[in-house]
C-alpha cells in the first residue's frame, strides 16, 4: 500500500533584514542586522494538495511578511523577548502546529554569531 499522507514543514531560512533589538545604547539608537529561521509543523498533510490553488495552503510569502513585521514593529531589549513574541505570533497561523524559530545578531560579536532558538507546540 502507497503513502497517501506525509508530515509537512515550511522551512524560511537565512531571512536577513534589520531589527531594533538590544540593551546597548548603540542598539538603542539604530538598527542592527538579524538573521532569522523558521520551521512551521503542518502537520499530517496529503502528499498531493487536493488543488493546485495557493488559497488552500499556508502562503509562505505570508509567513514571510509576518516574521520581518513582527521583528521590526518595535525596538525590544532581548533577543528572548522577541522569539517568545515571533514564536507566538507564527503558532497562530491556521493550520500551524508547531514553530522551531532560530534568531541570530551578526554582528554583535565580530568572532561569533549570537543566536536563540525556540521550539513550541507539536512535532
Amino acid at each position: 500500500m502507497k503513502a497517501s499522507t506525509g508530515h509537512q514543514t515550511l522551512t524560511l531560512t537565512g531571512l536577513r533584514f534589520d531589527a531594533n533589538l538590544g540593551i546597548l545604547e548603540s542598539e538603542k539608537v539604530a538598527p542592527q542586522p538579524i538573521q532569522v529561521d523558521a520551521e512551521l509543523s503542518l502537520g499530517t498533510q496529503p502528499l498531493l494538495p487536493h488543488d493546485d490553488d495557493i488559497n488552500h495552503v499556508l502562503d509562505y510569502r505570508k509567513v514571510r511578511q509576518i516574521i520581518i513585521s513582527e521583528c521590526t514593529a518595535e525596538h525590544v531589549n532581548l533577543l528572548e523577548t522577541l522569539i517568545g513574541k515571533l514564536a507566538h505570533r507564527l503558532m497562530q497561523l491556521p493550520g500551524v502546529l508547531g514553530v522551531r524559530v532560530k534568531i541570530a545578531k551578526l554582528e554583535i560579536f565580530e568572532d561569533c554569531e549570537v543566536a536563540i532558538r525556540m521550539e513550541t507546540g507539536e512535532w
